[in-house]
Order: C-alpha cells, then structure tokens, then sequence
C-alpha cells in the first residue's frame, strides 16, 4: 500500500494537537489578562474529573485524551504562574505604580515605531538598571518606552542606554514590567554587537536602493512589504493602507516568509538541485529572513506561519500542515507568553488556520467548475482570509473594511512579484547599493498600484463600519456576515429558483447547492459558455468524492472522468454527460 492510499484511507484533517494548542492559549492568555490562579484550578478539575470518568468503561478512551489535555493545561498554567509573579513581584513594577520619576540602564530590543500620528516613538527594551534617588535595583524584566525625543529614532535593537524617564504601570496584558515616559534622548553607553549592527545596515542599504530606484510612495512601501520596515513609509500611506484593510502587507506576515521560501525552492527544482539540499537552502534563506527583519516575537510568529503555509504547499497534504501549526502555536505561547494576547498572533493563527483547512477545498470546487487555478486561488484567499479575520479585527479596532476583501483581491496578482523582487533587491543591496536601484525600479508601476488600491478604498464613502470593540464587535461581526451570507443565498434561490452554494460555500457543506460561474467553452479562449445554476444532491457530492479519492483522471474539460461500466448516461468525455 502506498503513502497516498495511506492518504485516502485515513481523515481529511489530523487534529489531534489542536486541543493541545487551545488549551495552552487560552490558559497563557487569561493568566496574562486576568489571573491564572482560577485557570489552574479549573483545568486541575477538569483533570480530576476526566479521571473518574476514566472508571466508566464506555468513557475510558475519551477520559483519558480529556485528562491528558487538562494535565497538560495545568503545567502550563504552573509556568505562566511563575511568570506573571515575577513581573508582579518586580521593584520596577512597584516604582511604576508610585509614577517614580527613575533613571533607567536598559538594552533597546526593537527599532522604533511611530505612534501618534508621527510624533511619538514607542521602544521596547529590557531592564537592566533603575536607581531612584540613593537606591539602585538590578534586574531584567521587559519595558515599553514611549518619548517625543527625535534622538530616539537613531537608536537600534542591541544598543545599551541609559536614560531619565517616569514610570507608570504597564496596561499591555502581557509580561511587560512597566511604562516608562522619557523626555529627553537616550545616553548611549554601548553599542549593538555586531549581528544587530549587519542587519541594520542591510536593512539601510535596502531602503538607500529603493529611494534611488523609486519614487517618494513606492520607495517607503517596499521596505514595508519584504522586511516589515515602515520608517520610511508616510503617514498619510500608513492611514490609507489601514482604511483599506491592507496593513498586514507592511507588517512582516507569514505570506511574506511562504513567498521567499517557496521562490527559493522554485528556484533549487529549477536548478535540480537534491530535494533534501533545497530543504536545507530554504532553511538557511529563512533565518537569514529573520536575522534581517528582527527575530522580535511578531517576526517568530510570521516564520513559523510561513513555514506551516508553505508545508502545506510543497508536500501536498494537508494532514500535516494542521499538526504543524497546532504545535508551532503551542510552542509559541509557551516560549513567548506575550504571544498570546496579541492581536497580531491570532489574525495570523486564524488567518493560516482557514488558508490551510477551507481555501485548498474551496479552490478543487471552483476548479470543477471550470476555473483558472491562479483566479481560484486569488479569489478564495482573498474572501477566506477576509472572511475569518474581520470579527477579530472588529473585536481589535471597532471597525469593519466594507471594502478590504475588493483591496486584497485587487492587490493580490503582484504582491508575490513586489516580495521576490524586493528580496532580489536587498541581496543585490548587500553587495553593491548602486546596482539594487535596477531591480528595484521593476517594482516601481506594480507598488503604485499598490498605493493607488489603498488610496481609492480609503476615499470611499462608506467604506468603514464602526461597530463595538472587544467581544460585542466581533459577535456583531460574525452575526453580519451570517446574515450577508444568508441574504446572499436567498436572492439567488428567488432568482434563479434554485439553491446556490459557490465553491466557498461547497466546501463548508456537501449537502448544498452548487453554481458554475463564467465557465469557458472548449476551444473558445475566453468567451463564456454559460452562467449557469444547477442543483447538486448530497449522492451527487458523494459521487464526485469517490472520483476524487480513487485518483481518477480528469478529462480536457476538467472534469473527473468516470470508471468504465459506471452507469453514466452519455460519452464520458463529454462535459454534459450524465446531467
């Protein structure tokens, strides 16, 4: 028996470390946001309790999958207790509550970023020094800066200061120690060790060719979209792309990473380079990713997520992508608990999660209906990532982008060309600045296109919902699109008189209907053949899916060929057979 019988024969999806992965998020997160005291006696009954079903024969097996969940939740929530104690217990923590007014020693962990409509720089650091009047108290624990001191904006990750500023409790639910306001520059009493140093200058070299390549807007997006560096990206860019709903372009994402990787291993095929030696070249490219884009926590969490996408890609089968992300969350969370609570890690966990478990069905779907792979695929990302994301951004930011799934979709076809050229444009940097302008100037029309999307969709009227923040926006969220989705099928049904279901909805559910949309005729280019509306039955689906699982081929139409004598009316090579 082969791999791929192995394949057929066992579950669409392996989930069995996703209950692993919820229960180390949820109990990092609320020990982080609230209190892990009654997470840890909660999931220590839950344990106990799954134990004594354990001594119910017919319970025994699922007793014991809830028990080793629940022990697993509990160690844990024993690490996050220990942890948030010591941010607790720290005497910085107890000089913030006070607003003592401190002189700090700290080591600067991430490059600044604008808050505040461009007046405010935002640091993170780590503690190392506070004196408060005669004392002096050692220790390390995390810090966010905030000063309108433009001194601040030259000083980069690894570099030691020293630096006059008050403190205030830290309001991040995360394992940050305390805030501190700084009025003035930092004294800068040592500089980043050399790795910090080489990636700093890669990344001013990066931005040094694409301003002598492109124009003003292009030139600051760039940097944005392959290595997460908006310094030089204008506010006014900044206000348009978050209107649109593109601002996890200029964030570093797990696109980002899947894109590089998977030009790197295009590339080794192409070369016939050994599978196992593409593997390790994709490797090191992907470090070196996150070498020169900050190996901070967003950055972490982008790799991981571009590697999973990118399994799912390359080896085909989604069983093992689900796993890989499930573990990759859990070991996230744990490793950095502030991960947890970030807004940024459930978009991108959420975000994966849908490409990897609804988009490859939705686009098999769209393609047995006669559509082009490459517009299957644009379009099914474009509406599933809009789709599972907008109730957390409600939750996040209290508004909806009526118009962020028609941006992405619009921006979709060169994005992947901006990336591969923009990291062909920071290698070339890396050895001769005068030379990267030239394939940076191939991306100059394709970001202006970028800036024209982002621009449009943020001038239009109407194109921002306000809605609640927090839990009541993204119920809202979620009971609109519901009610979208349901007003959507019931024009149609009045319409046309039938059910309908595209490949989206297909794909969640075989018993619905389905529709073939601009369907091309043999031979015919691009001309359409039909619009048309039919009704599939749930024997129907079931058909087709034991086509798809006994690997049948597909005929010049696309569409699955039948076994001979299977009873089909008609010529099996003929597209309306069997209608």
């Amino acid at each position: 028996m082969t791999a791929a019988d192995d394949d057929r024969g066992a579950p669409e999806f392996d989930a069995r470390a996703v209950p692993f992965a919820l229960i180390a998020w949820a109990v990092v997160g609320f020990a982080l946001a609230v209190d892990p005291r009654p997470v840890l006696v909660v999931v220590a009954a839950v344990a106990v309790c799954g134990a004594l079903a354990g001594l119910v024969e017919g319970l025994r097996a699922h007793a014991l999958r809830v028990v080793a969940v629940a022990l697993f939740g509990v160690a844990v929530a024993v690490g996050a207790l220990v942890r948030v104690d010591a941010v607790r217990e720290h005497p910085a923590a107890e000089l913030a509550t006070r607003g003592a007014h401190v002189e700090i020693d700290a080591v600067v962990t991430s490059d600044p970023r604008r808050t505040g409509g461009g007046v405010f720089q935002v640091i993170g650091a780590d503690l190392r020094v506070v004196r408060h009047h005669d004392a002096e108290v050692r220790g390390r624990g995390a810090i966010v800066v905030t000063s309108s001191d433009r001194g601040w904006a030259d000083v980069g990750p690894g570099t030691v200061v020293r630096f006059d500023a008050s403190l205030a409790a830290a309001t991040r639910p995360d394992l940050t120690v305390a805030a501190a306001r700084a009025p003035d520059a930092p004294r800068i009493l040592a500089p980043p060790p050399w790795h910090h140093r080489a990636a700093t200058a890669l990344r001013e070299r990066f931005a040094e060719a694409c301003a002598a390549g492109l124009s003003a807007d292009p030139a600051g997006l760039l940097p944005g979209l392959v290595v997460g560096d908006t310094s030089h990206l204008s506010v006014r860019v900044q206000r348009d792309f978050t209107a649109a709903g593109l601002s996890h372009l200029t964030a570093v994402s797990g696109a980002n990473v899947s894109i590089v990787l998977g030009a790197v291993l295009l590339l080794v095929r192409v070369l016939g380079v050994p599978p196992r030696l593409g593997a390790v070249a994709a490797g090191i490219v992907l470090c070196a990713f996150v070498f020169v884009a900050r190996p901070d926590p967003s950055v972490l969490r982008a790799a991981a997520m571009g590697a999973i996408l990118l399994l799912a890609l390359v080896v085909g089968r989604r069983r093992q992508a689900l796993p890989a992300l499930a573990v990759s969350v859990t070991a996230l969370v744990i490793v950095r608990p502030e991960l947890a609570t970030s807004w940024g890690f459930a978009l991108s966990v959420v975000a994966t999660a849908g490409l990897i478990v609804v988009v490859p069905r939705c686009v098999e779907r769209l393609r047995e209906r006669g559509w082009p792979r490459a517009l299957a695929e644009a379009v099914v990302v474009a509406v599933v990532a809009g789709v599972v994301t907008a109730p957390l951004i409600a939750a996040m930011s209290g508004t909806v982008s009526l118009v962020s799934m028609l941006a992405n979709l619009l921006v979709a076809p060169v994005i992947a060309a901006v990336t591969i050229v923009g990291a062909i444009t920071a290698v070339v940097a890396a050895v001769d600045v005068g030379a990267a302008r030239y394939p940076a100037a191939l991306a100059e029309y394709p970001l202006r296109w970028v800036v024209a999307v982002a621009e449009q969709a943020a001038v239009t009227k109407g194109a921002v919902l306000q809605v609640p923040t927090g839990l009541a926006g993204g119920l809202w969220t979620v009971a609109g699109l519901v009610a979208t989705g349901a007003i959507v099928w019931w024009l149609l049904r009045a319409v046309f008189g039938v059910g309908v279901s595209g490949g989206v909805g297909g794909a969640w559910q075989d018993r619905v209907c389905e529709f073939s949309f601009l369907r091309a005729a043999p031979g015919i280019g691009t001309g359409i053949r039909h619009v048309g509306i039919r009704q599939r039955s749930s024997r129907a689906g079931r058909r087709r899916a034991s086509r798809r699982a006994r690997g049948l081929p597909r005929d010049r139409w696309g569409r699955r060929q039948r076994e001979p004598g299977s009873g089909s009316r008609g010529d099996p090579g003929d597209p309306h057979a069997g209608r």
